[in-house]
């Protein structure tokens, strides 16, 4: 998860910023899919689209997330990590591209309020903050073993990123940034949904793994049900604000049959 969620932002499309991004990201896209390497995609078609989200399916994706193991991590999704962290490091470049300079965040605490802070700093500084992962990564400090938790080899302002804050800074851009989506359920929802028209296929489990699973477990997760096994709504006795929950753990684990599809199935081409 890229970092705690706060408040929210109307979903929408993009303006400034977000369509320079827009316009390196579909480059990309139509010279990969030229190349055989993704299937063709107008990315113009993603900001705006009407997301159903499911309770039932997220709290199911939360429940798996909580029971799995920390670590399953054999040669086939090791070998998808990798080309994740490879595909990453070229989006990473595409910001650079466009005009987008990424720094390190200085100050204590998250960089942003929420989407709507994020898409009006980054435009009017053409700064985008990454919060880094060694000031907030889950229960506990980083796990070394973590393939994201390694040196990704870019150094931006004398500190040297992991694939993580390479990550996060490609999530903010393309997800939030590019498509106008907000920091809740359904914003974080188009933002993955989003990388998916951007990341090969291969890829893909690894993008449910690493954003779809744990806004299920922030927002669903079994974690904040009350005695009577019930998720409390806003404002009812027991809800938890979501700047007041825990960071989820990242998890190695593969994605379950099924679910990638489920997921797709969330959102309709006609915008809404």
């Amino acid at each position: 998860m890229t970092r705690a969620r706060r408040s929210a932002a109307p979903d929408g499309h993009p303006a400034g910023v977000g369509r320079r991004l827009l316009r390196v990201a579909q480059k990309h896209v139509d010279d990969a899919a030229a190349r055989g390497e993704l299937p063709r995609r107008d990315l113009r078609r993603l900001p705006g689209l009407r997301v159903r989200v499911d309770p039932e399916f997220c709290e199911a994706v939360a429940r798996h997330f909580a029971a799995a193991p920390r670590r399953q991590l054999g040669p086939e999704l090791a070998a998808r990590y990798h080309r994740f962290t490879e595909e990453t490091l070229r989006h990473f470049a595409l910001l650079v591209r466009a005009g987008v300079r990424v720094a390190p965040w200085p100050g204590p605490g998250q960089p942003y309020l929420g989407a709507a802070d994020l898409i009006d700093r980054l435009t009017r500084t053409g700064v985008l903050y990454v919060y880094l992962t060694r000031s907030g990564h889950g229960p506990g400090a980083p796990d070394p073993d973590h393939p994201l938790c390694a040196p990704s080899g870019v150094t931006v302002d004398g500190c040297p990123l992991l694939h993580n804050d390479v990550f996060r800074a490609v999530h903010d851009a393309f997800g939030h940034v590019m498509l106008g989506a907000s920091m809740g359920v359904r914003g974080e929802f188009l933002a993955a949904y989003g990388h998916l028209a951007m990341y090969s296929p291969q890829v893909h489990p690894v993008i449910f793994t690493e954003q779809v699973s744990q806004i299920c477990w922030f927002f669903y997760g079994p974690h904040l049900v009350d005695r009577t096994g019930r998720l409390p709504r806003r404002g009812e006795p027991g809800w938890i604000h979501p700047t007041e929950r825990p960071y989820p753990e990242q998890k190695l684990l593969p994605c379950p049959p099924g679910y990638l599809d489920r997921f797709t199935a969330s959102f309709s081409e006609e915008a809404g």
